[in-house]
């Protein structure tokens, strides 16, 4: 998660993630559904900014978003690639 502020220089998309890792934590399945302006609400940051740092997760397999239409809300999943590693 580090690489995230440091090497990709994006900490908007790692205040992201740990908004919407939050939200799904309590939720079945590690999933959330959230419109951008929701997400920009809890975070406080615009919803350009939102936008961008959820492509770049999407992008980096740390999330996944799937909507129904293109206007739907989507639906998202935290993934969590590092806990499949420490159970084995």
């Amino acid at each position: 998660m580090p690489d995230l502020v440091g090497h990709d220089r994006l900490p908007s998309a790692f205040l992201v993630y740990l908004y919407l890792w939050h939200k799904a934590a309590a939720s079945d399945g590690w999933r959330i559904e959230l419109s951008h302006r929701a997400i920009a609400d809890g975070t406080g940051l615009s919803k350009r900014i939102i936008q961008t740092a959820v492509h770049h997760l999407i992008r980096r397999k740390l999330l996944s978003a799937n909507r129904e239409t293109i206007t739907a809300i989507p639906c998202y999943t935290v993934m969590r690639p590092w806990a499949k590693r420490m159970r084995s």
